[in-house]
């Protein structure tokens, strides 16, 4: 049954780790599921209910003592629970559960991780133990989806994410190498102060005073920073008002990243339909792979914690060139990608003769980009060909992977794990440590939608 979306009804995404409870009400409650699980409760008699998303299947060491809420194995008891106290009970609740993809290409590594499979196994088990029935159930598969509750009606709704809208047609422009260069050639430069940032950070220096003139003189570029600094993105909650505000509770290096990141936000398409899922999907991806990077090489100690945000932040730059040909093949690239599997810059090989990897190359050539930032461009899919900073390209890869396998809806993108195991140890972790690196996403990528 499909649930209409009205302007009057609230639209509420209910993040990972994380579920919503109410009454019935106009409002659809939300989650966007790639390899987590969403669970949907609800007791139409008590008439109240609930959704659930779970990150894990279940706490590793001392994890639990952070958020429960996170597994399967401790959350959805909680979640029952909660039901229980607004009069619920379990043998007049109904249950739809939704997600855990094997989010493709897969690989033997993705059969042996199988967290959404291990996280639905004891979802349903604990189901059956508290005598709840299940409704309706898709589980597994190669898909993003959304898992919707109506709770004015206790209707549930479960649906692929970013399926094309218009009808497949083989009749779209395939651009020719010339064409792709005079695009290349068209690409609007990002600001010379933020290339001179990231030179600044990629070369170890990171005076202020000419860069801080510099910034204050520029109201629109510092209007989008103070945005930034108090968006859901960083999650800061401190009130930043003015550039020297930010300088004094950022300290200078995190404010380079912020004026970096602020000055992608234009040269980012905002526009959904290419590969974007949503609007500003690439924008949301690449801050999403800088903040994950930046945790990343917090934990391992091997890279500075700038140089891995400003490479997580521009990994993806080639999209750039290739989003307004991405957008009439979008059918194509569905097709190629959702259905059969294929990997992203394989269908843009056999599209374009480029990929986004080679695109981005180019261009940070062009700009002439520190080499260490040039590499994680070029070899963020296959980061075992970089030459000069391959723990870095690694790294890049790994956040890359976090965010399409956990942070899904945002962009068309799915990487491959044949390897993981070893790019995992290129970085200094193992495979059993994987679940650990998922935990430390950042919450606030989880919240924004």
């Amino acid at each position: 049954m499909m649930i209409p979306e009205k302007k009057n009804i609230k639209m509420t995404a209910v993040p990972s780790g994380s579920y919503v409870i109410s009454r019935k009400k106009h409002e659809i409650l939300d989650a966007y599921l790639g390899t987590c699980v969403g669970v949907a409760l609800f007791d139409r008699k008590a008439d109240v209910g609930g959704l659930l998303h779970i990150l894990l299947p279940k706490p590793i060491g001392m994890a639990m003592q952070g958020r429960p809420e996170n597994y399967a194995e401790t959350g959805l008891p909680i979640f029952i629970a909660a039901l229980k106290d607004k009069g619920a009970l379990p043998e007049r609740m109904e249950a739809t559960i939704a997600g855990g993809a094997l989010v493709g290409p897969l690989s033997e590594t993705d059969m042996g991780l199988d967290i959404g499979g291990r996280s639905a196994e004891i979802v349903e088990r604990i189901l059956k133990e508290e005598g709840i029935a299940i409704g309706k159930k898709e589980i597994g598969g190669f898909f993003s989806c959304r898992l919707s509750l109506k709770v004015d009606g206790w209707e549930t709704l479960i649906e692929p994410i970013g399926i094309p809208t218009r009808a497949e047609s083989l009749d779209f422009d395939r651009p020719t190498i010339e064409a792709l260069n005079v695009t290349i050639d068209s690409v609007r430069p990002i600001p010379q102060i933020a290339l001179k940032i990231i030179r600044m950070i990629h070369d170890g220096i990171h005076g202020m005073d000419e860069l801080a003139r510099e910034l204050r003189q520029d109201q629109v570029l510092t209007g989008k920073v103070i945005r930034l600094c108090n968006s859901a993105f960083f999650n800061l909650k401190m009130g930043i008002d003015s550039i020297d505000r930010a300088l004094v509770i950022l300290g200078e290096i995190r404010l380079l990243r912020m004026v970096v990141s602020a000055t992608l936000q234009d040269f980012f398409s905002q526009d959904a339909g290419g590969y974007s899922l949503c609007k500003g999907g690439l924008y949301n991806h690449a801050i999403g792979t800088a903040l994950i990077s930046e945790q990343l090489a917090s934990m391992t100690g091997h890279i500075p914690i700038d140089i891995a945000y400003t490479a997580g932040l521009m990994h993806d730059i080639g999209k750039v060139i290739l989003d307004q040909y991405i957008a009439s093949a979008l059918p194509f690239f569905y097709r190629k990608t959702q259905v059969e599997n294929v990997s992203l810059i394989n269908a843009e090989n056999d599209m374009f003769g480029v990929t986004h990897p080679e695109a981005g190359g180019i261009l940070a050539d062009r700009w002439s980009f520190p080499k260490s930032l040039s590499e994680v461009i070029q070899y963020h899919h296959m980061p075992e060909q970089a030459i000069e900073f391959p723990e870095l390209t690694h790294l890049v890869y790994f956040a890359d992977l976090l965010m399409s396998r956990f942070v899904v809806g945002q962009e068309l993108e799915r990487l491959d794990t044949t390897f993981l195991k070893t790019r995992m140890e290129k970085i200094g972790m193992s495979l059993d440590q994987f679940p650990i690196m998922v935990e430390r996403i950042p919450r606030q990528l989880f919240e924004f939608r």
